[in-house]
């Protein structure tokens, strides 16, 4: 296991552990890895941890990952074997039981033949996932064991989530995900409209690690089926699919252009996230291929050839809907096809997404929704242009940390525009025009020499903050604010004083005293929550006091850290002080990673008194520091003073004051922006007049 495993394992940060290794002459030796990144055995540092008291028990959870990691045929294969037992937990409990009953060496005889027998009822028989034999499982049982006593607890599909999430995650450069969020709002443009009085099938050509095809598989009865070019990825994500849905399951390794898996299906629904920018895609040798119906794609235009790809799949009247750049909406190369697509009704929108949706992270990708069109049906004379970025701006405004990322954006916002914009139209063939958000356009509209389909340069720009009756109101509500921000701001110290000297401690020691808990934050699911999960209280959320904006990922099988009114919760990454006391608001959110929670005993600490002298900037440089480019805060060497309790409630009375004061300063800044830009755009539209 790594440092960070290790870390992990302990609940502890990882400068934690390079303390432990410089400070502890008996630290476990690392047995394998690099200088950089050493590896140690998990019995040694499991001994070490018990005597040290920082371990009572090593979690099943991390049992079973440090088996996977170590694995002596890799990572991949140990999922193979690890998905397949859980597949023949889930779908034939009593023959697993009977299995699990004999030894080790029995159980490696007996095992293919049954491993194989639930894959092809599964996968169908020419399914990708290679079966381990006995040899391989002879290496495999404690791990296979592991898994299956885990799923015991939870379902097998959330233990599978788990591990191949910690191995995504562990392997970020290897693999291109596609996020739960646009995934699930791919699904709904798909869904909208569909005939769900029959059994629907829905086909991702790259299907990755299968985020599409869970997003939008079939509740009931159906199909799921995939292709991917890299035979290790295609087994897993089969895996993935068959233990999340009860629907067929169909996925193939291979070049999917190149050599089609699917070439006799009609799809109901396809779903793609394609490779960008490929110039290998098979150019030279697919120049006469009938799926090119619209154009010959130009070899700078793989994506376009994704695009006829997916029509070329579906059944008349089929939808697809495809992540794409932004630069496929206007390069000149592409534009014949663009204009053929258009004439003939199978492009219905163009979605232009906030940057941060989906990798490439740095550029603003487009959906593009399509529908086959039928012999019968007449070409549409209108396409709908929606521009959600304007969504992502009702996000609160970075505090004193890095800007907003990727996690960051509001994505019940943004989909909520997407889906209103789309639903509107495919219901009417039009929508009302928004001002910066969407309009459907005649198709001659967009015919020109360009054939330039990207939303922005076809919108009306919106409005000076809705017209000068919206920059009236922002200004009386500025104006309030101001007011209400002067009568909080703190009184002007009455006369010099020195330093105090008071007694301290530290937070470690009252943890150990038990006058406080402390955690660390996660990622944890709540078992069953579905829709019900918490949301989670982020690092960004904590630095610029906005309300919980994060959500849990699917399928791990832990339990998160939720917050109650009281708390302090205090940032490890960073050089941003802060430390924020949970209200009631906040009360019952996920704590998330790159966050401690520290609950103090209101019988022996103040809330407000702990999280105030927590941002002492002293304080802060002690506790702090710093690996690599990243600076970090080790909470348990924060000091705080012992004072009595009532002592401790004056100081917190003020504290909690100051924090008042700040937050009204945050939102008359962000008042004060709407009002500046809402006036340069009033300005320069004509909506306000310089007088």
């Amino acid at each position: 296991m790594t440092a960070a495993g290790i870390a992990r394992l302990a609940g502890v940060g990882r400068a934690a552990v390079s303390n432990w290794r410089r400070r502890h002459a008996d630290f476990p030796q690392p047995v394998g890895g690099t200088e950089t990144s050493p590896t140690f055995a998990l019995g040694d540092v499991e001994v070490w941890l018990r005597h040290q008291g920082k371990l009572a028990e090593v979690p099943l959870r991390e049992r079973v990952w440090q088996q996977l990691t170590g694995h002596p045929g890799g990572a991949v294969a140990a999922l193979r074997a690890a998905g397949s037992v859980l597949l023949l937990v889930r779908d034939r409990p009593a023959t697993w039981l009977e299995l699990a009953a004999l030894s080790d060496l029995k159980l490696c005889e007996e095992l293919p033949s049954a491993l194989e027998s639930v894959l092809a009822a599964r996968l169908g028989e020419h399914h990708p996932v290679t079966v381990p034999g006995p040899a391989e499982l002879a290496v495999s049982s404690m791990l296979l064991r592991g898994a299956a006593d885990l799923a015991a607890g939870r379902s097998a599909a959330q233990v599978y989530e788990f591990l191949l999430g910690r191995h995504l995650d562990a392997n970020p450069r290897q693999y291109t995900l596609t996020p739960a969020a646009p995934a699930e709002l791919m699904a709904e443009l798909a869904g909208s409209g569909a005939d769900t009085g029959r059994p629907r099938t829905v086909l991702d050509p790259a299907c990755g690690t299968g985020s599409l095809l869970r997003a939008a598989a079939p509740a009931g009865p159906g199909a799921v089926c995939g292709q991917e070019a890299d035979p290790d990825l295609a087994s897993l994500t089969a895996l993935r699919l068959a233990l999340q849905t009860d629907a067929q399951v169909r996925v193939s390794a291979g070049d999917t252009l190149r050599a089609d898996a699917f070439g006799e299906l009609s799809a109901d629904v396809v779903l793609c996230h394609p490779p960008f920018n490929e110039r290998n895609w098979g150019h030279e040798e697919l120049a006469y291929d009938p799926r090119w119906e619209y154009g010959f794609p130009a070899r700078t235009e793989s994506e376009l050839a994704w695009v006829q790809h997916a029509l070329a799949r579906l059944r008349d009247g089929g939808t697809a809907v495809l992540l794409m750049p932004p630069a496929a909406a206007s390069r000149r190369s592409g534009r014949r096809i663009r204009a053929d697509l258009l004439r003939r009704g199978a492009l219905r929108a163009v979605v232009a997404l906030p940057a941060g949706a989906a990798p490439p992270y740095g550029i603003p990708l487009h959906l593009w929704v399509l529908r086959r069109p039928g012999t019968q049906v007449s070409p549409a004379p209108q396409v709908l242009l929606v521009d959600a970025s304007g969504a992502a701006t009702a996000a609160p405004a970075a505090g004193p940390g890095p800007a907003a990322g990727r996690d960051k954006l509001p994505w019940q916002a943004v989909s909520s525009a997407v889906l209103a914009a789309w639903e509107e139209f495919d219901r009417h063939g039009a929508v009302e025009e928004r001002p910066g958000q969407c309009r459907s356009l005649p198709v001659i509209d967009l015919l020109d020499d360009d054939v330039d389909l990207a939303p922005a340069r076809h919108l009306p720009p919106p409005s000076a903050a809705d017209g000068t009756d919206g920059l009236a109101e922002l200004h009386d509500r500025l104006t309030d604010a101001l007011k209400r921000t002067g009568e909080l701001a703190p009184a002007r110290p009455a006369e010099p004083a020195g330093p105090a000297r008071w007694p301290a401690t530290t937070v470690g020691e009252l943890a150990r005293a038990g006058a406080l808990l402390l955690r660390a934050g996660g990622t944890g699911v709540v078992p069953g929550a579905g829709d019900a999960a918490p949301p989670v209280l982020t690092d960004y959320d904590v630095k610029a006091g906005s309300a919980p904006t994060g959500t849990l990922p699917e399928g791990e099988p832990e339990e998160p850290v939720l917050v109650e009114a009281g708390d302090v919760v205090v940032p490890v990454v960073g050089e941003v002080t802060v430390a924020r006391v949970v209200d009631e608001g906040t009360a019952g959110a996920a704590l998330g990673r790159g966050l401690f929670l520290l609950r103090p005993d209101p019988a022996a600490l103040d809330p407000h008194f702990l999280a105030g002298f927590l941002r002492g900037t002293a304080n802060q440089r002690r506790a702090s520091s710093y690996a690599s480019t990243a600076a970090r805060l080790d909470v348990r060497r924060l000091q705080v003073p012992r004072l009595p309790l009532a002592e401790q409630r004056r100081y917190g009375t003020r504290f909690r004051a100051l924090a008042d004061f700040e937050a009204a300063l945050r939102h008359t800044e962000r008042l004060g922006e709407q009002l500046i830009q809402g006036l340069y755009d009033g300005l320069t539209d004509g909506s306000v007049r310089p007088e």
